[in-house]
């Protein structure tokens, strides 16, 4: 009987190990995790009549994999769908809260932009090509919509998914589809007018395809159906120490052996699902020079506010109607943005309540998450007394903070990338796996642990010489 490890029990590692046993039932599958809770940053948790969300605040409906998974833990009946409030998208400018424009003739309309901004937006199918291969997302996008839309729409967009920096992110890493329009249309005003003859009409520009999902319980409804699925499989407390090759002189046909706190247990094959920077150390002795491009994929901290007050306090765009905003960081506060549980999802807040989660910190804030919560605290008020015109002091507060937040795909990460994967090749039987390679979504990493437990069924079948 073969022996799979995997180190790390996120949702990538937990979805890998899934998939091994659904694909050989009769395989040995060990997920070893350091925290003293499987999940990774996905953790929900009801206080006091709130449900706060830690990490992913839900998945698009549009990916199979995930949708798959859902059905295969049985987890379809506490699906919860975004109310189509949420679809509403807003950006802070101008010391006020703009909607996101619905369509190319709400661009025209909106105050979000100036009119300069705006003609500039529309030169869009006239702009010049790209030069560099591998160009910032912001320079791509100053490239095509200007310098103004660039930092407004784009900077925005990337604050909200990576909290990162525009300006050092890949396009090509994190936006392949996007270079990819490019390519094929030679605009994105034609993309975009392409791409939504085949979209349905509850398809909003700067929402994405597919529907906002979670679970009646939140996230962790997700991790509580693997760890049942694997009952016995998790092993928390329980950190890889490192990784070593097996000494093919021995008598056991493992390739390798995993060292922990309480011992070693041998591994016919090992996927490293954590974040890059603990995947570098479990390397480490088995190869530095892998273990040292690994290290080099950096992550945003983020610290996550959550605030409930009462209904009558928090009064802006018609009672929250609305998915939540963002803040371009030229607008003198703070906080990336801040997401409307409760027009996200029923029943987040007691009865009469609303509930506000706060993302702070990211790539161009990185002190944010060292602050205490006291300081944390008043400096998320000063902003959504700015932003929201939310004066009252919150009747419930939940402080997160993701020291190693979301990984950041800066550019020569696609080259990085390969260079990983080249290196990694030479250790039959290892995989890594997880966010810090593709990307941060939890449809990304179920996808992905799909084609990893094919690859390891296919090399343990093959007898991969060591």
């Amino acid at each position: 009987m073969n022996r799979v490890v995997v180190g790390g029990g996120g949702i990538a590692g937990l979805s890998t190990a899934w998939m091994l046993k659904a694909r050989d039932p009769r395989m040995e599958v060990i997920v070893l995790d350091s925290a003293s809770r499987p999940g990774g940053n996905i953790r929900t948790q009801r206080i006091g009549g709130y449900l706060c969300e830690s990490g992913p605040d839900g998945f698009l409906d549009n990916a199979p994999a995930t949708l798959a998974l859902v059905h295969a833990l049985d987890l379809r009946d506490r699906l919860q769908p975004s109310n189509d409030a949420a679809r509403r998208r807003f950006i802070f400018r101008f010391n006020q809260l703009h909607e996101v424009p619905a369509s190319p003739r709400g661009i025209l309309t909106t105050r979000l932009l100036t009119t300069r901004g705006k003609l500039r937006l529309a030169l869009e199918p006239f702009a010049a090509r790209r030069q560099d291969d591998d160009e910032s997302i912001h320079r791509f996008a100053e490239r095509r919509i200007g310098g103004e839309a660039a930092t407004v729409l784009v900077g925005s967009m990337v604050s909200g998914i990576f909290a990162g920096d525009a300006r050092a992110l890949s396009l090509r890493a994190c936006f392949p589809r996007m270079r990819e329009l490019e390519d094929v249309h030679g605009s994105l005003l034609r993309a975009l007018v392409a791409t939504r003859r085949t979209r349905t009409k509850q398809d909003v520009a700067g929402a994405p395809a597919g529907r906002l999902t979670s679970f009646t319980g939140g996230m962790s409804d997700l991790i509580d159906g693997l760890c049942s699925k694997l009952s016995g499989s998790v092993r928390t407390n329980t950190p890889v120490l490192s990784v070593q090759k097996r000494d093919p002189t021995g008598s056991s046909s493992a390739r390798y052996t995993v060292i922990t706190p309480g011992g070693s247990l041998e591994a016919d094959a090992v996927v490293l699902a954590g974040p890059s920077s603990a995947s570098s150390r479990m390397v480490r002795d088995l190869d530095p020079e892998l273990a040292g491009r690994l290290a080099q994929i950096q992550a945003a901290p983020l610290a996550v506010v959550s605030l409930g007050y009462d209904a009558q306090a928090v009064t802006v765009c018609d009672g929250l109607r609305g998915f939540g905003f963002l803040a371009p960081r030229d607008q003198g506060v703070r906080i990336l943005g801040t997401l409307w549980e409760t027009s996200i999802y029923p029943h987040r807040a007691p009865p009469g309540k609303v509930l506000l989660r706060v993302m702070v910190g990211g790539a161009c804030d990185r002190d944010a998450v060292a602050l205490d919560d006291e300081q944390l605290v008043h400096a998320v008020r000063l902003d959504l007394a700015s932003t929201m015109g939310v004066t009252a002091p919150p009747e419930f507060v939940h402080i997160v903070r993701h020291t190693v937040g979301i990984p950041q795909y800066v550019t020569g990460h696609v080259s990085l990338l390969r260079q990983i994967e080249e290196r990694a090749a030479r250790h039959p039987g290892m995989h890594l796996a997880g966010n810090s390679y593709r990307s941060p979504s939890v449809n990304a990493c179920v996808a992905e642990a799909d084609r990893i437990a094919a690859a390891v069924i296919t090399q343990l079948a093959a007898h991969v010489p060591r």
